[in-house]
């Protein structure tokens, strides 16, 4: 990923995550998720969600994030290799939910709460493709 790439993907941007064994066509769904500095993507999930499960069959995903409609036009898309990590999956909810919500909102720092007490796994794209287009 290219420096202009993590600036675009560091903003708080809904993704469209594909996994490889999902049905046909492709469904896509909205996710939040994080670009780190080494260069992967990841995001959470329940451990028994049908995206984990089509995961452990064929570990390859991609990420798609577009700009909103009200700017230029600009997406990003990543494809790798998934890991499923059953380690640090609350923190990087919190980090998101501060993230894409105002947790000064007694609604939403409940609704963080809530996901808290889920049990979650991290779903670590492992980037081995990057395509990206703006005009």
């Amino acid at each position: 990923m290219t420096p202009e790439d993590q600036e675009f993907l560091a903003r708080p941007l809904l993704g469209f995550l594909t996994v490889a064994a999902g049905p046909l066509p492709p469904q896509p769904r909205p996710v939040w998720f994080e670009a780190t500095e080494d260069g992967t993507v990841q995001l959470f999930t329940g451990p028994e969600t049908a995206k984990v499960r089509r995961l452990r069959r064929d570990p390859r995903a991609s990420v798609v994030v577009a700009a909103p409609a009200t700017e230029r036009e600009r997406w990003v898309a990543v494809a790798g290799r998934v890991t499923i990590e059953e380690d640090g999956a609350h923190e990087l909810v919190a980090r998101l939910a501060a993230r894409y919500w105002d947790l000064t909102d007694p609604q939403r720092a409940g609704e963080l709460d809530e996901l808290l007490k889920l049990d979650q796994v991290r779903i670590v794209i492992h980037v081995e493709s990057v395509s990206r287009a703006s005009y």
